[in-house]
């Protein structure tokens, strides 16, 4: 299993039109086959930055995420948003027993 921590510094005046494409980006996503989980917070004490949590079943389907055209056309965009360069972190986990 892959975990993805995509941290997001957003222009606060460009906040909006961020959430209109993010809120594609998410919803497409979560019909990839692959995905397990996706979604987008926004930082309780720092109210322009966000992050992406993702979980994929493997770097296959991270591969086809990285290549689909809602990623692609999300990422071509987020330079007008961002104030900041996208701080991406990786981790290889296994779920668990309880």
């Amino acid at each position: 299993m892959i975990i993805i921590h995509a941290l997001l510094q957003v222009n606060p005046a460009r906040e909006e039109e961020f959430l209109e494409v993010a809120k594609t980006l998410v919803a497409a996503t979560h019909e990839e086959e692959g995905n397990i989980s996706y979604e987008l917070y926004k930082h309780s004490a720092d109210g322009n930055t966000y992050i992406m949590v993702e979980i994929w079943r493997d770097q296959a389907a991270v591969a086809a995420h990285n290549t689909s055209p809602h990623f692609t056309g999300f990422a071509a965009k987020a330079g007008e948003f961002l104030t900041a360069p996208l701080d991406v972190k990786l981790y290889n986990a296994e779920e668990l027993s309880k």
